[in-house]
């Protein structure tokens, strides 16, 4: 298909029409050229397609393990595997563009929609939806990563300035998206509601064209999310593709009265066009026809991946995993009514629902005795005193008490932002009142960001399961009792308590405005930094056998930040049970001119060892995992010096670490003027020998001076650090002129003497 030949037969009105959506969910066609519509509907955790144009309903689909659970897994393969199946179930329904995967940093555990994204971490968040775009994309169905850039809150979100440095915003907001856009290659991205900076992304040339396309080399369409649009003209011209949904044609007007009158240039519109119909005509090509898929083997597949994503935060006395013998008490309401996923967009119609607590009886087959008891209602918070006391005989009559609790589905939803931290007090007083008649007590969490736990100190185990989907019910059976050992880890830091969380003063910002003042220091860069005690750091996650880590070596003891550096370490199985492992690798900055995290997650491997196997896991580490974001440069820069390479369990839980030094090969000179202090001279190496060589013979004859033995510049240097080399002048006593500090600067600046 010659693409460009056919947009020269369009017509103005044709093209103009291309670029926004018929109706909610599909693109316009030609019929007279043959251009076809095409699907698009939600994700990303499983597929909602409504049933029809006017259904709130959506068809049966697969509900998977919510995003925040998948990035619980720390495995690539198999949310590429998720990606794969939902693809397919596109296929199947006809959907040609799947809405996800979302992208969007962790910014503040109160954001409503947490549960759609991955990680506080923007490495693991990036790998994590370029393997979720590369599953689906597989069954030859466009991903749609979302949203571009910065929707860290439903507060205001559709108007909300987010006010952001720009080292900040490429070392931890961009760099979520931008490995998923360099090789996952997403048909398509999805342009934010907010502004940045004080434009609206679905108007950002900076963020559209600058960084997405010509930066990152991204070559599908940008749509805007639904009702993103503040301008239409300048949306276009920013790089704005698709506008959606269909907006009664005001848009598609604006653009032709545009063109009209000059103001879009028609080379503009039709680069547009042109990338719009690629992806429809991929997406054609791509269709299969009387596809169908095995509901219950995905049912299965949604079991196994839950439960590799499962959290073991607390294991004391290896309570767990649980033996099939003696009473069992399951208590709390969500043990048969399960919490497994979010609500907004992304909710699901499953295609069956499995519970814990049927799920249990199946497993123990008799072999045990279950006591059940609801202990709250699911529609209010408050406690209910008959529900609780029940819930109490039941638990002091077990052998084990095993409590479902949590955060309900109405606390978290897109379209509106926590309040707080907390649990209802219906699950939190049941927690402490099961504790005080029963030491056998094991807590199974479902919720989609962090909460406080008042009570965790008097429980034994607690399971974080985050929101596990359709299966979720099977696979906590499978873990609770030992079918296999959790292996998730933390994909973002559970404070103790909300004031503690570095965005606490500045979220959700004031009117339409929101400043991130706590700069690059999200999650657990700034709890590191802050040596901040927390409730259970990022990384962290239990098993139910033992890994030894040893032998960690690297090819070189010095490179340059044009070298590869080869970093290799040994883990073995030492329990006995069958695990996996999360081998993860922190660097960090020795000694820095910029205020940078005490370390940062540069690699991790998720590793399968049956007891006693023991593997090697070897990383490469390239320029970006020692540079920081040098804005007077607008690069990656590495700073010459040592960097501690750190093998953890957790981001506090380090093992193994060792020294590489980095070379730069980049110069980077600063730029001195009257304002620079002699400290700032003094540190940089050329301007410090210019700079002495000029002083030497001006400190001579000063009074102050004269006499003095030993390093004489640089007992002047540590005097007067934090002098502007204009008081040179008045400090001298007109010893020097202000014509000889214009031509010492401009030395400086050249590096010459």
């Amino acid at each position: 298909m010659d693409i460009k030949k056919l947009i020269s037969k369009l017509t103005l009105e044709e093209k103009a029409s291309l670029c926004s959506g018929r109706d909610f969910w599909h693109t316009k066609s030609v019929e007279r050229f043959g251009i076809p519509s095409i699907r698009m509907n939600d994700g990303p955790h499983g597929l909602r397609k409504p049933k029809n144009t006017l259904s709130r309903e959506s068809v049966p689909a697969t509900c998977f393990p919510a995003a925040v659970t998948l990035a619980a897994s720390w495995d690539r393969k198999l949310i590429e595997d998720v990606g794969s199946a939902i693809g397919e179930e596109c296929q199947a329904e006809g959907v040609s563009i799947l809405l996800g995967p979302g992208a969007n940093i962790k910014r503040s555990p109160l954001c409503g929609r947490n549960f759609e994204y991955y990680s506080e971490d923007p490495l693991l968040s990036s790998e994590m939806a370029l393997h979720f775009i590369r599953g689906v994309q597989s069954r030859g169905v466009g991903s749609s990563l979302k949203h571009f850039c910065a929707n860290n809150q439903e507060y205001r979100r559709l108007t909300i300035n987010a006010v952001i440095d720009e080292r900040t915003l490429r070392e931890i907001y961009l760099a979520s998206f931008e490995k998923a856009v360099k090789e996952g290659k997403p048909w398509t991205v999805m342009c934010a509601y907010n502004k940045v900076n004080g434009e609206y992304c679905s108007e950002n040339k900076y963020l559209l064209t600058d960084i997405l396309r010509e930066e990152w080399g991204f070559e599908g369409a940008v749509v805007s999310d639904w009702g993103a649009v503040n301008d239409r003209v300048k949306g276009l011209l920013a790089g704005l593709d698709l506008q959606m949904p269909y907006d009664g044609g005001f848009g598609d007007k604006k653009i032709i009265e545009a063109v009209k009158k000059g103001e879009i240039p028609e080379v503009v519109l039709d680069r547009a066009v042109e990338r719009i119909l690629r992806i429809v005509f991929r997406a054609m090509e791509n269709k299969k026809e009387s596809v169908t898929y095995d509901k219950l083997a995905h049912h299965r597949m949604a079991r196994e991946i839950a439960r590799e994503c499962f959290v073991l935060l607390k294991n004391d006395c290896n309570i767990l995993p649980l033996k099939i013998e003696g009473k069992i008490a399951l208590i709390g309401a969500f043990a048969k009514n399960p919490r497994y996923q979010g609500r907004g967009s992304s909710h699901v119609n499953p295609t069956m629902l499995d519970s814990a607590y049927e799920e249990i009886l199946r497993m123990i087959d008799g072999k045990a005795e279950i006591l059940y008891a609801d202990g709250y209602r699911m529609d209010i918070d408050e406690v209910d005193e008959t529900l609780l006391e029940e819930a109490k005989k039941v638990a002091a009559e077990s052998d084990v008490a095993v409590v479902f609790a949590g955060l309900p589905e109405r606390y978290e939803s897109e379209g509106y932002d926590r309040s707080h931290m907390k649990m209802p007090e219906s699950h939190n007083r049941l927690i402490e009142e099961v504790s005080n008649v029963q030491d056998n007590l094991i807590v199974v969490l479902s919720n989609g960001a962090p909460i406080e736990m008042p009570w965790a100190d008097k429980v034994k185990a607690i399971l974080e399961t985050y929101l596990g989907g359709q299966a979720w019910g099977g696979a906590v059976a499978d873990v609770l009792f030992g079918v296999v050992s959790p292996s998730g880890k933390l994909p973002e830091t559970f404070p103790k308590k909300l004031s503690d969380n570095p965005s606490y003063i500045n979220f959700p910002g004031e009117d339409d405005r929101v400043e991130y003042r706590e700069g690059i220091f999200v999650g657990y860069r700034y709890y590191d930094k802050k040596e901040m005690e927390v409730l259970f750091p990022f990384g962290h996650g239990l098993s139910y056998t033992t890994f030894e880590y040893s032998d960690l070596r690297m090819d070189k003891k010095k490179i340059t930040d044009r070298d590869i550096l080869r970093v290799s370490v040994k883990v073995k199985n030492t329990g006995k049970m069958p695990g996996k492992e999360v081998v993860q690798l922190y660097v960090r900055d020795v000694e820095s001119s910029v205020i940078r995290p005490e370390k940062e997650l540069k690699a991790f491997e998720k590793v399968d060892l049956k007891p006693g196997e023991e593997k090697e896991i070897v990383f490469t580490l390239d320029k970006r995992a020692f540079a920081y974001y040098n804005v007077d440069i607008k690069d990656w820069y590495v700073e010459s010096g040592d960097f501690e390479i750190l093998i953890g369990r957790s981001s506090r839980d380090i093992v193994l670490k060792d020294t590489v030094y980095v070379e730069s090969t980049v110069p980077v000179r600063k730029r001195f003027h009257r304002n620079s202090t002699i400290g700032d001279v003094m540190s940089d190496p050329t301007a410090r020998e210019i700079f002495s060589s000029f002083m030497q013979g001006i400190l001579r004859k000063l009074p102050r001076f004269a006499g003095a033995e030993g390093d004489i510049i640089q007992e002047f240097a540590e005097m007067a650090k934090y002098m502007p080399l204009r008081n040179l002048i008045s400090f001298s006593g007109g010893v020097i002129t202000e014509e000889m500090l214009d031509v010492l600067i401009q030395k400086i600046n050249l590096g010459k003497k």
